[in-house]
């Protein structure tokens, strides 16, 4: 019974986020399915004059309610029912094979909708989390939920809950009818069936549970073996590594396949089970009614109407339970992708154009300290610098000291534990971030390149047809790579290849720079990005660097002090203390 409460606490979760034309197509859609059950219990309900005409026609033209028709169509014999009530029951068949067929398009269709809506939606909240919050999460899980689980939950829950309802509403409306017809038989025929899926889903509950588990861990697991085995795919060749990642992917996809196999086995059992007990059930029946005294040709129509009930309600009710069954293994899977759904928005993210705050005068870095956590060292502690307008800063300290932390922090991509930044006497605070991010570009060590062409790479995030295409050879030639991409046969439309693979470390930094250049960015961070650089290619990148516009500020962070040669000051870290600030001569002298 918890379990239940618990998937129907998920669900109302999961309403919220539906909008509200899907609602509106919801609710349209629980129209459908009373035409459904209505199309269903017509069908049925013409089953009995059907059969009845056949075996015992003057039974059938004596009933007050055929009297209408046979005045319509001035019928004149019994014989001549017959058809009239074939093509009426025809027609009926047709119609309600018609609306089903309407019925389960249209509900394929709206929670596949439904999917791209949530889809959609737990991916933007997830960009727009904070920078703290991406890096405590684990990048393999996220993906799984936005691409695996999010169908999951479409075909395991979101569907099933559908057809569970239109299942449940069509079989109430026939053993309504049924009921009707004869009580006493209904119940006994189909209270036994009913009995028999409530034994068999208690029973497979549990296991349902633990293999729904398995299914949204093994998502993970397999996403994760991909993302890494392809992402270091260079280590993994020259380490020899590919075995060991093909068998970690063999064994959590098979876990994965057991897990679905096992539901889906689950789901679809019980049929064979009660469409066996229903025909032993239905061949008992027809012994019984033909020992009444009206005999077996009295029987049949209710015979007919019972075996058409039956071969209409046990799908019906079997595609019921396999619902249930998808959907108790779909709610790990549901309970993942509600993390994200139910992620919080910043106020800027309804802002679709930001205006820059002005920056004139100087930021001003004050008592910073940082941490991520009560529990973690301090990564920074009371640094305090002032970097004016148009300065060139360099930044310099061993692994650990803090450096690209401060400059995460004067990005506005962390927030400071103490101390705060100010921006010509304006403080940053999580409400004017984005506004201060407008001014700055970020050039990092790996440049971050998608699978597109060289303008599309310095114009990042700009629709091709609207790039300012002399825009980008400006730009290109502003950090000097324009006379190599301009040699290349497809110039600025030449594709650089999966992370830029193409392109060589100079080229990408130098693409980084000019897309900087391109933004109009008029604060630079370079976090590390000459350092992976030989000697010769480092120098050419920071001649590039040395003839940017004067009125840019530019803050470099660098392991080699000689990469900051050009700076007007130089801040040296030690163990997240601000050590020294000094100017690239006297740290040299003091070198020596």
């Amino acid at each position: 019974m918890n379990s239940h409460q618990s998937f129907y606490s998920l669900l109302r979760k999961l309403w919220p986020h539906i909008s509200a034309r899907r609602r509106f197509q919801l609710f349209a859609l629980m129209g459908l399915m009373f035409l459904g059950a209505l199309a269903e219990v017509i069908s049925l309900g013409l089953m009995l004059p059907f059969l009845g005409v056949i075996t015992a026609p003057d039974s059938v033209y004596a009933n007050p309610l055929v009297q209408p028709l046979i005045e319509a169509l001035d019928l004149t014999t019994s014989l001549q029912l017959i058809l009239p009530l074939t093509i009426i029951f025809c027609f009926a068949a047709l119609l309600s094979g018609s609306v089903r067929l309407t019925l389960l398009w249209t509900q394929t269709h709206l929670g596949n909708a439904i999917g791209n809506d949530l889809g959609s939606e737990a991916f933007r909240r997830t960009l727009y989390q904070p920078y703290s919050v991406h890096c405590s999460k684990n990048s393999s899980e996220v993906i799984a939920i936005l691409i695996t689980k999010i169908n999951t939950v479409i075909n395991s829950v979101v569907i099933p809950a559908l057809s569970l309802i239109t299942s449940s509403f069509i079989v109430m409306m026939i053993i309504a009818f049924m009921l009707y017809i004869d009580p006493e038989l209904t119940l006994i025929s189909f209270t036994s069936f009913g009995v028999i899926y409530i034994v068999i889903a208690y029973i497979t509950r549990k296991r349902l549970t633990i293999n729904g588990l398995k299914i949204a861990e093994g998502q993970n697991k397999v996403t994760k073996v991909v993302q890494e085995g392809l992402g270091g795919i260079k280590e993994v060749l020259i380490n020899g590594l590919q075995e060991m990642y093909y068998t970690q992917y063999s064994k959590s996809d098979r876990q994965l396949r057991r897990a679905l196999a096992n539901i889906n086995i689950t789901g679809a059992s019980p049929r064979p089970i009660v469409e066996s007990f229903g025909l032993v059930f239905i061949a008992i029946l027809a012994y019984i009614l033909s020992n009444r005294p009206e005999g077996i040709t009295a029987a049949i129509p209710l015979l007919g109407a019972l075996a058409l009930s039956a071969q209409r309600l046990l799908p019906l009710i079997q595609q019921g339970y396999s619902s249930w069954a998808s959907m108790i293994g779909g709610k790990s899977s549901l309970n993942d992708v509600l993390s994200l759904l139910n992620q919080t928005l910043p106020y800027h993210s309804s802002v679709r154009l930001v205006t820059p705050m002005p920056f004139k005068d100087k930021i001003v870095i004050e008592n910073i300290s940082f941490r991520y956590s009560a529990d973690n060292p301090w990564i920074l502690e009371n640094v305090s610098i002032s970097i004016p307008k148009g300065a060139r800063v360099g930044f310099i300290g061993s692994t650990g000291s803090g450096k690209s932390t401060l400059l995460d922090i004067v990005m506005g991509l962390l927030n400071p534990a103490t101390g705060e930044i100010g921006v010509d006497g304006i403080k940053l605070n999580p409400g004017n971030q984005t506004a201060w991010q407008a001014h700055i570009a970020h050039v990092p060590q790996t440049i971050f390149l998608i699978d597109s062409s060289i303008a599309e790479n310095i114009a990042l995030g700009i629709e091709p047809e609207h790039i300012n295409i002399d825009k980008v050879q400006e730009v290109a030639r502003k950090a000097q790579i324009a006379d190599a991409i301009e040699s290349w046969q497809k110039g600025y439309n030449t594709l650089v290849g999966e992370r830029g693979i193409r392109l060589s470390g100079g080229q990408r930094q130098r693409i980084g720079i000019a897309r900087a250049l391109y933004k109009n960015a008029d604060v630079i961070v370079f976090d590390e990005a000459t350092s992976a650089l030989d000697n010769e290619t480092e120098q050419a990148v920071i001649e590039s660097i040395k003839h940017l516009d004067k009125e840019l500020t530019i803050l470099i962070v660098a392991h080699r002090i000689t990469t900051l040669r050009n700076c007007d000051f130089i801040v040296e870290l030690k163990d997240g203390i601000l050590h020294k600030v000094a100017s690239y001569n006297e740290l040299i002298k003091n070198l020596q």
